[in-house]
Order: structure tokens, then C-alpha cells, then sequence
């Protein structure tokens, strides 16, 4: 039987993101599904401003955590930075093929980080996210009126005589009515961008756990512990080894 060899891979700053990412994605989850059927569940206008005021109160700790992974990207060990986490550089490609190859052949190489197919899997993960952000920081400000969008929202429909400082949701009264609707023909692509990203999010997020699981099972790596300990056991000679005493 091989040597087991435990080796440090997700320093705190990951794990933190990490888990608030995970703990943010499902509560706006849950909380998006309930936005979504509001009109099924015969929830009143001032429920809705309620629900959607949860939701991006939640969305904002998303973001920051989201911005924060991004500065950590240039903090954080060799194994939070972005080109260990992306896909790319040089010999990406042949070592997918290699780690494809040999995960089919029963054989998996094991890597102390993402393998290259872990990769492209946070790349698509990642692109998800920040379209969620970004897409839901200006369905904030045009439905609710809320940073960072919703002052200049606000100017751009309120009524003449009214302040734009004072808008609130639901108040048709206080928007000029030709204008609203061009904001509302401006947010409507944005709003499917929001939404399909969600189903293609929900779905990555069902293939990630699976993906985890299945490598976890086939190369023994110890994935799934190591995102609470920061450590990962392997047995034998990890792909991306070489370095690792740098850290």
C-alpha cells in the first residue's frame, strides 16, 4: 500500500470564500425561486419589495466575497491564484488530455490543486457568478432603486417634481410613465441574462458536486475534506508537486 502524504492546498482565504460563496448561492437561490413565483403565491407588492430587499442584502455580502476572491487571487498561496484556479497557460492542454486519458484508463493522475479538468470547471463556475453579480447589482438598482445603480436609476425616471431620492418600488405615480418604460425595455435583457445564468448556475452547481464527488472516489484525494482542513492526502507523486515546498 502506497504512503499516504498530506499536503497543504486551500489556505484560509479560499476556504472562506468558499463556504460564504456557498452559503450566499443557496440563500439566493431559495429566496430568487420565491421571487420568481410571487405572483403564484399571491405575495402583495410590499412583500415583493421585502423579498427582493432580502435578496439583494444577500446579493451584496455575495458580491464582496465575490471581489474579495479576486483581490485574494494575488494574496493568497500558489494554489488561490487564479492561474492554478483557470484554465490556460503553458501545456494546459496536453495536460487535460493526459488527465482525461488517465482518469477514463482507471488510472487518475492526482493533483494537490485543481486538476486541469477542476479548471475548466471553476472557469465556468466563476463566469456564473460574476454574471450573477453583475446582472443582479442592476436589477437592484432598477427595481428597488439601490446601490450602486439605483441613484442614477432614479434620476433618469422620476416624474418632474419629484425628488429622485424619494422614489420608491411600486409607486407608478412618482415616474415619468414614457421614461419607466424605456428603463424597463433597458432592464429586460439583463433580467434573462439574470435569470438563465441562475438555471445554468443551478446546474454547474449539481455537476461541480457530483464531479467532486465522482474524483474524490476515483483518486482517493481527500477533495471534500480538504476544502475544512486545508490539507489534501494523496498517495504517490502528485502532477503539480514540484513546487508546492515554495508556499
Amino acid at each position: 500500500m502506497a504512503d499516504l502524504k498530506s499536503s497543504p492546498v486551500w489556505d484560509a482565504g479560499t476556504r472562506w470564500f468558499h463556504w460564504i460563496n456557498v452559503l450566499c448561492v443557496l440563500a439566493l437561490m431559495g429566496v430568487g425561486l420565491v421571487i420568481l413565483n410571487a405572483s403564484s403565491l399571491d405575495v402583495s407588492n410590499a412583500g415583493k419589495i421585502k423579498i427582493k430587499t432580502i435578496h439583494a442584502w444577500i446579493g451584496y455580502v455575495f458580491c464582496i466575497n465575490l471581489i474579495w476572491r479576486f483581490i485574494w487571487a494575488f494574496l493568497g498561496n500558489r494554489y488561490a491564484k487564479l492561474r492554478a484556479v483557470l484554465p490556460g497557460g503553458k501545456g494546459y492542454f496536453h495536460a487535460l488530455r493526459n488527465y482525461v486519458v488517465a482518469f477514463f484508463s482507471g488510472h487518475p493522475e492526482q493533483y494537490i490543486g485543481h486538476n486541469p479538468a477542476g479548471r475548466l470547471g471553476a472557469a465556468v463556475l466563476f463566469l456564473l457568478i460574476t454574471l450573477q453579480a453583475v446582472t443582479g447589482l442592476v436589477l437592484a438598482g432598477t427595481d428597488l432603486f439601490l446601490p450602486p445603480f439605483g441613484h442614477w436609476i432614479a434620476q433618469w425616471v422620476a416624474a418632474p417634481g419629484i425628488a429622485p431620492d424619494t422614489l420608491v418600488p411600486y409607486a407608478p405615480a412618482m415616474y415619468d410613465e414614457t421614461v419607466y418604460q424605456s428603463m424597463r425595455a433597458f432592464r429586460k435583457p439583463i433580467a434573462v441574462i439574470h435569470l438563465y445564468s441562475f438555471y445554468f448556475l443551478v446546474a454547474a452547481v449539481v455537476l461541480h458536486v457530483a464531479a467532486v464527488i465522482i474524483t474524490d472516489m476515483r483518486e482517493g484525494g481527500s477533495i471534500i475534506s480538504a476544502m475544512f482542513t486545508g490539507r489534501k492526502t494523496l498517495s504517490g507523486h502528485p502532477i503539480d508537486e514540484e513546487s508546492s515546498s515554495h508556499d
